[in-house]
């Protein structure tokens, strides 16, 4: 190895299964790179881990599985940490940056059952768990008919009360799953159409001090442009938004070549009402475009839902 190549590295990471399966990946992805380096990984237990008897929404929100894990960043015992970008609050504060967003792999929603073949198979009254009010608004929204209860746990524990027959179906990124080598349980993935994503679904993120110049160097090759501009674009229309998970809301963008095509949505928590807009332009005004549409959004009436569910924010 040259001077110029990291001779140890520190992955901060929750210490969940899924989690470690991210963390492990950006390993061998840095190891690939930079044979010689030293890459180990500082496994932490999150407040967001600890509390599984309430839902993220009412408990502090997405911020509560990063927490730790930048303190370990700040104090020096770590010196990046890797994160399911669905999970990161779209405002970084200072001092901390995130230079990389990794290869988008499936940002769809999975539908898993022992018993039905997706939604629209399930009769009235069936029990459907999820742990998302995003999720939960736009199953109410479209079936109606189907009872939603909330749903904690990693990933293994909600497949084993979906076993035990405490819920007819459950909902859960389908990345996940397939990332375990849980790919079987999938019974179907839920289009976007039927079921929009969370802003940067399916994509890692990696988060450093804003000051490691060095560091962003040499983690830069990991970045892929295209899943970058996907995700600024959706974490603008949920920056817009408010940003939070105690509002059920979603962003999906595409791209086509120079063009970028965005979606957005905000709904009540009991899918009574559900607003969606929609841009596209350059994908160069990423950013700006999700912005469009989440004022877009705001304009037809989500404003109503914001000032109620977020009265610090909006009011």
């Amino acid at each position: 190895m040259s001077d110029s190549t990291p001779k140890r590295l520190v992955i901060a990471t929750r210490a969940s299964q899924l989690a470690l399966w991210q963390a492990h990946h950006v390993r061998e992805q840095l190891l690939t790179l930079y044979p010689g380096c030293d890459v180990q990984l500082l496994e932490m237990t999150t407040k967001g881990d600890r509390i599984l008897d309430r839902t993220l929404s009412k408990v502090g929100g997405k911020g509560l599985f990063i927490k730790e894990l930048e303190t370990a960043l700040l104090d020096g015992r770590a010196d990046l940490a890797v994160h399911s970008l669905k999970d990161v609050p779209v405002e970084l504060s200072a001092p901390f940056a995130m230079p990389v967003v990794m290869r988008r792999d499936d940002p769809r929603d999975a539908f898993v059952s022992n018993t039905y073949e997706g939604l629209h198979a399930m009769p009235e009254g069936r029990v459907v768990g999820t742990s998302s009010l995003r999720r939960e608004a736009q199953v109410r929204s479209r079936f109606p008919h189907l009872t939603v209860k909330p749903l904690r746990g990693n990933v293994n524990t909600r497949l084993r009360k979906l076993d035990e027959g405490q819920y007819d179906a459950i909902i859960l990124a389908a990345v996940g799953l397939k990332r375990l080598g849980l790919a079987e349980r999938i019974r179907s993935e839920i289009s976007v159409q039927d079921s929009l994503p969370s802003a940067g679904q399916g994509a890692l993120g990696i988060e450093i001090l804003d000051n490691r110049n060095e560091l962003t160097q040499w983690l830069a090759p990991l970045m892929c442009q295209a899943s970058a501009d996907r995700a600024w674009a959706e974490r603008a229309v949920s920056r817009t938004l408010g940003g939070s998970c105690q509002v059920p809301l979603a962003a999906y963008a595409e791209i086509d070549g120079q063009e970028i095509f965005i979606q957005g949505l905000v709904a009540e928590p009991d899918g009574s009402v559900v607003y969606r807009a929609q841009a596209q332009g350059d994908r160069q005004q990423a950013e700006a475009l999700g912005n469009q549409v989440g004022q877009a959004l705001i304009a037809q009436g989500a404003r109503d839902i914001l000032e109620r569910l977020l009265p610090d924010t909006f009011n």
